[in-house]
């Protein structure tokens, strides 16, 4: 639409009535001007007054034609772009294939106005200041990388105008930063692993049912109910010269695979272990135990839906509608949307039971299994007859910066995760680890081809 411009009761904008303000270098301008003025009226000495006329007028000039209005700045909504991070040349990634933060600075000076001192800054990061060139209006590109995906606050952007010959300066203000949605994106992952039992009449996968439009399962004597199309001649003529009896090739079907997502919303831990307990903040350029969950967790949404099985996510964290098993582009969608706003909520509640999984479903646990209760639910999920793949979403730890006590406290967590993890791999629950994305590859890899039936890969 068109451009408001300029709005006073918005947020941000700066009150029309605050005043330019003199700057020191005008000051001292004209009161020497004044000053040689007085000394050459009260001496006599026209020669002296003369030299503070240029002074004085030099000075009055800019008061005279100072700007009338404020300088108004806004922050143009601002996008989290998630393209794929395996350099597809998307201009939305940055270095290293993060995602980049986008937002359009909109200045407009006020007629007088040489330019705008702008300092821009962001949670975080370092600010950037500048000073601007401002014809009236103008309009500025913001960038800034990150590796963080779900809820982020973007530029906080501080303005003061600067008036003709920089002799005057106008109000500071402040823009608020917004908070955008960014959204992860998975990696590329050849093949994923199949759930021991696939369901529903169609899909890409070969089940062990007879039926139609999958592989050769058998040739067969004909039989009542059999179609004579499937009648196998070249069979019949080896078998039954006299033709005494048909022999038809019968097909295995097709199925898909449900496959549900489960993410351990209730831990967001980075690589120091010195910020888990809450006190410190997390680096901005570390990535967190749930941006990895994020990211594992959307690699293995879209293998399975370009394949054309149904994904469904369940939340731990928080005990809210879960999203039902769907497939499709738009099923996609709303499970990038679902996992990019999870994240912990305060003390999530006790569980009497786990969540309810579709019978037959593949299971995906995105923990970091630093207590027991995500590596008990895998375990009660697996007796229940499902086929459970616990992904360990730990980011990889970093101990150069701890002191002693710290390295004692991480020994017995690291001991006790350790266990807790040996103990659900005898239970039958296979384990994937994410902080190594190369490495998690392979690990899945292996699980596809460990339960795989002939042409039952899921590739993308």
């Amino acid at each position: 639409g068109p451009d408001p411009g300029p709005d006073p009761d918005r947020d941000g904008a700066p009150v029309a009535g605050e005043p330019w303000v003199a700057g020191e270098s005008l000051v001292w301008c004209l009161a020497a001007g004044l000053v040689l003025l007085a000394l050459g009226t009260l001496t006599g000495r026209p020669d002296v007054a003369v030299i503070g006329v240029p002074l004085v007028l030099g000075s009055l000039l800019p008061l005279w034609s100072r700007p009338r209005g404020p300088v108004w700045a806004d922050v143009d909504r601002a996008t989290g772009d998630s393209s794929r991070a395996d350099g597809d040349g998307d201009s939305g990634r940055g270095a290293g294939g993060r995602p980049v933060l986008r937002a359009v600075l909109r200045l407009v000076a006020p007629p007088g106005g040489d330019g705008v001192r702008v300092r821009v800054s962001r949670p975080g990061y370092e600010h950037v200041e500048a000073v601007v060139h401002v014809p009236l209006r103008r309009e500025l590109d913001l960038a800034a990388a990150s590796v963080r995906t779900g809820v982020q606050e973007t530029f906080t952007v501080e303005h003061q105008g600067i008036g003709a010959g920089a002799h005057l300066t106008g109000p500071v203000d402040r823009t608020e930063p917004e908070q955008v949605l960014v959204l992860p994106r998975g990696r590329t992952m050849p093949g994923l692993p199949l759930p021991r039992r696939l369901r529903g009449l169609t899909g890409q996968h070969e089940s062990r049912r007879p039926g139609d439009g999958g592989g050769l399962r058998d040739v067969h004597p004909f039989s009542p109910g059999d179609s004579p199309r499937r009648v196998d001649w070249r069979v019949t003529a080896r078998r039954s010269p006299d033709l005494d009896e048909l022999y038809v090739r019968r097909t295995v079907s097709l199925a898909e695979a449900v496959v549900t997502l489960v993410v351990d919303s209730r831990d967001d831990v980075g690589p120091d272990p010195s910020t888990w307990s809450g006190q410190r903040p997390i680096r901005p350029d570390d990535a967190t135990s749930l941006d990895l969950a994020r990211q594992a967790a959307v690699t293995v949404a879209e293998g399975y839906l370009a394949a054309g099985d149904r994904v469904g996510v369940e939340d731990l964290g928080v005990r809210r509608r879960a999203l039902r098993p769907g497939a499709g582009r738009r099923q996609l969608d709303r499970v990038v949307h679902q996992l990019a706003l999870l994240r912990p909520e305060g003390d999530p509640p006790r569980r009497l039971r786990p969540p309810q999984i579709p019978s037959g479903a593949l299971v995906f646990v995105f923990s970091t299994f630093l207590d027991g209760e995500a590596a008990s639910l895998a375990q009660v999920w697996h007796r229940h007859g499902h086929r459970v793949v616990a992904v360990d979403v730990l980011p990889r730890v970093r101990q150069r910066t701890l002191d002693r006590r710290e390295r004692l406290a991480l020994r017995i967590l690291t001991v006790e995760r350790e266990d807790r993890m040996a103990q659900v791999l005898g239970a039958g629950v296979e384990i994937v680890h994410w902080a190594d994305p190369a490495q998690a590859t392979r690990e899945i890899q292996q699980l596809a081809r460990a339960h795989r039936r002939p042409g039952a890969g899921v590739g993308r």
